[in-house]
């Protein structure tokens, strides 16, 4: 026969709790795991510039690395925009297409990176003069090889800054 004391519900009690305590101690632990990503999650830089003989129309950075979750914002010189190649984006990402600045210092587009890969890009209206770059997100192996043989294809329409995205991926490897 069992008996059932004050002491006996007051322990059992106690132990109900302690078990709570412990499931939201590791419900909190969960939650701040997940979300330290997106605070720690960066904003990143690139310059869109008119430069001079030989650099002429050029990104600044021209390949940047950044992590999942992390944001790069164009901006730069007067008359330049940031727009995502089509063939040279990871499978499930979203193409951009920044507005074409009128002032220095003004952005373009700011873009944040949710899938790993390789992201080519160009400013519009000077791509044909090589002004082109690559955002790498985390593990560039999803879509590196597509993006070098286009990258291929499209340098060599170029009528200045040939062998730039060759140079660029040289970089990536």
């Amino acid at each position: 026969m069992v008996v059932i004391t004050n002491r006996n519900k007051f322990e059992y009690l106690y132990t109900q709790i302690g078990e709570y305590k412990m499931f939201f101690k590791n419900l909190l632990a969960l939650i701040l795991t997940f979300s330290i990503g997106t605070v720690m999650a960066k904003d990143h830089q690139v310059k869109m510039l008119n430069g001079k003989a030989p650099d002429m129309f050029v990104f600044e950075p021209a390949v940047i690395k950044i992590q999942k979750g992390d944001t790069v914002t164009w901006s730069g010189d007067a008359m330049h925009n940031s727009a995502s190649i089509n063939n040279m984006l990871p499978k499930g990402s979203s193409p951009w297409e920044g507005k074409l600045t009128k002032e220095a210092g003004e952005v373009s587009i700011s873009v944040k990176f949710e899938t790993e890969g390789v992201y080519g890009y160009k400013c519009t209206p000077h791509e044909m003069f090589g002004m082109v770059g690559l955002v790498v997100v985390g593990d560039p192996s999803s879509n590196l090889d597509d993006a070098t043989s286009e990258g291929k294809k499209i340098e060599g329409k170029f009528a200045a800054g040939k062998g730039r995205f060759s140079e660029y991926f040289s970089q990536i490897k």
